[in-house]
Order: structure tokens, then C-alpha cells, then sequence
């Protein structure tokens, strides 16, 4: 008796929460991944506990320093510590994935759910606009918003996210479809409740879960992205500690100085992987057929 109440007592969310937990330790590649992405958090978090040197610290007298000694991953042209400017630099990412994040998930799923769910000629003009979007590589049309907008990194955050949410809407919509004549969107119909009511109440938290897959997938690309705006300069401009403008810096010296360019593109590397084995793990612990099997 005493065990059945306090599984009754565990609210639903934080039981839905640790059985996906459970199930994504199961995996080595999904532990993997959730392994690299805590330990980014913490380190974003306690960035100035963890890195020796301030990450704008100059020392003239030690520069393009090997690896090793006093400075692990040795130091830049201007003898700034590669290590610590990599360890402020997670601030940078993390801050970029969690801004991408919260404006493409809330518009990519408006997008497709309401086209989707209304369809007609709303939903020819916005998946049309969305075809748009689609069309172009990410990246190219980052560059011409950042273009307009001047570069800057809240500019090049603002580009990114206004060209990856497409791929939620296109997923949200497709959804939306397959839930739309379900019974229990018929009978909400029935009862009077408005459109609105029935696509927040009905509708979205049924497309939640795969849009939040779709989400997790993307921020390799949005990573990707980032650095690549970042080393062609129209990202975060230096001395700001950004992945991808550390190694359009370290370029210049990457033949006799290999640790310029290599930690950063490791560190990119290391991320993009970690967000694309979570998004694979999250996808099979958010697959019904997966939950009726465990």
C-alpha cells in the first residue's frame, strides 16, 4: 500500500520526466550526449571558477605558447589563454541555443498548428512562405539577414532564428493533420469550444513532442551556423570568445600553431554531436511504440 501511494503521489510530469531520464541512460550514445550537455551548463555556470585566466587577459610576452605549463591549450597571437576563452566561449553557445530555442519552438508550432488545423487558404500561404524559407541553405540566408541587419552577434542570433523555424512548422503541420480528426478534437468541436481553445488544449501538446525532437536535432545546425557567421566575421565580432571567430583568428597561424583553430572546431564538433545523439535518444524515448515496450 505504501508503495502504490507514493507512485500516486509522484505528479505525472516529474514520472513522465524520469522515465525518459531512465530511458535515455539506457542508451550509451544518448547518456553520451546528456553527459556533454550537463557538463556545458556547468561550465557556462562556473566559467569564472573553472577558467585560470580572464578570457580577455594579454600576455605579450607569452604568445602563440604551445600546449602545456601554465596554459593547457596553450595561448593565441595576443597570448590570451586558449583554454578559458573556450571555457567562456559555452556562455556564448549556450546563449545562443537557449535564444534560437524559445523564438523558433513558440513560431514554428503556431505556424504548422494553425495551418495545419485550419487549412484552406491560410495554410497554402503560410507553408508557401514556408517552401520559401526551405529553399534557401540555412546558412545563406543567415548571411543575407545578417547582411541587412550588420554584423554583431544579437544580429546573428536574430538571423538564425528566423531561418530554422521552417523545419518545426513543416513537422507541427504535419502533425497537426493526423490529430486534427481524432475523436477527441471532434468532440472538443462539439462542446462549442473555439479554435483557439481546441489547437492550445487539443492540438499542441499532442505536436510537443516531436517538436521539442526536432528542436534538440536542429542545434547542431544552429551551432553550425553560429560559428560559420562567426568566422566569416559577421558574428560575434573579437575579442568576444565565440568558437567560430576564435578559429577565423587562429587560421593566420594554424600551420605552426595547430591549437589556434583545433580546440575551438573540437569543441563544435563535441557539441553538434552531443545535441544529435540526444535528439536520436529523445526521439526513441518519445516514440509510443518504444514506451509500450519498456
Amino acid at each position: 500500500m505504501t508503495t502504490q501511494a507514493t507512485k500516486l503521489a509522484v505528479p505525472g510530469p516529474l514520472l513522465a520526466l524520469g522515465n525518459i531520464l531512465r530511458f535515455l541512460m539506457k542508451s550509451p550514445t544518448s547518456a553520451f550526449g546528456l553527459l556533454v550537455i550537463s557538463v556545458l551548463i556547468v561550465v557556462a555556470v562556473f566559467a569564472p571558477w573553472i577558467a585560470p585566466y580572464g578570457p580577455y587577459a594579454q600576455d605579450l610576452n607569452n604568445t602563440l605558447a604551445a600546449p602545456g605549463g601554465a596554459h593547457v591549450f596553450g595561448t593565441d597571437e595576443l597570448g590570451r589563454d586558449i583554454f578559458s576563452r573556450l571555457v567562456y566561449g559555452t556562455r556564448i553557445t549556450l546563449t545562443i541555443i537557449f535564444l534560437v530555442s524559445i523564438v523558433v519552438g513558440p513560431i514554428g508550432l503556431f505556424v504548422g498548428t494553425t495551418a495545419g488545423y485550419l487549412g484552406g487558404k491560410y495554410d497554402t500561404v503560410m507553408m508557401r512562405i514556408t517552401d520559401i524559407f526551405l529553399s534557401f541553405p540555412s546558412l545563406i540566408l543567415s548571411l543575407a539577414f545578417v547582411a541587412a541587419l550588420g554584423p554583431s552577434l544579437n544580429n546573428a542570433i536574430i538571423a538564425i532564428a528566423l531561418t530554422s523555424w521552417p523545419p518545426i512548422a513543416r513537422l507541427a503541420r504535419a502533425e497537426t493533420l493526423t490529430f486534427r480528426s481524432a475523436d477527441y478534437v471532434a468532440a472538443a468541436r462539439l462542446q462549442g469550444a473555439s479554435t483557439s481553445r481546441i489547437v492550445i488544449k487539443s492540438i499542441v501538446p499532442m505536436c510537443l513532442p516531436s517538436v521539442l525532437i526536432r528542436l534538440t536535432l536542429n542545434m547542431a545546425t544552429v551551432i553550425l551556423t553560429a560559428a560559420g557567421l562567426g568566422f566569416l566575421g559577421l558574428g560575434a565580432q573579437p575579442p568576444v570568445p565565440e568558437w567560430g571567430a576564435m578559429i577565423a583568428m587562429g587560421r593566420r597561424y594554424m600551420i605552426d600553431s595547430w591549437w589556434l583553430v583545433t580546440f575551438p572546431g573540437f569543441a563544435i564538433l563535441l557539441v553538434g554531436l552531443a545535441f544529435n545523439l540526444l535528439g536520436d535518444g529523445l526521439r526513441d524515448a518519445l516514440d509510443p511504440k518504444q514506451m509500450n515496450r519498456r
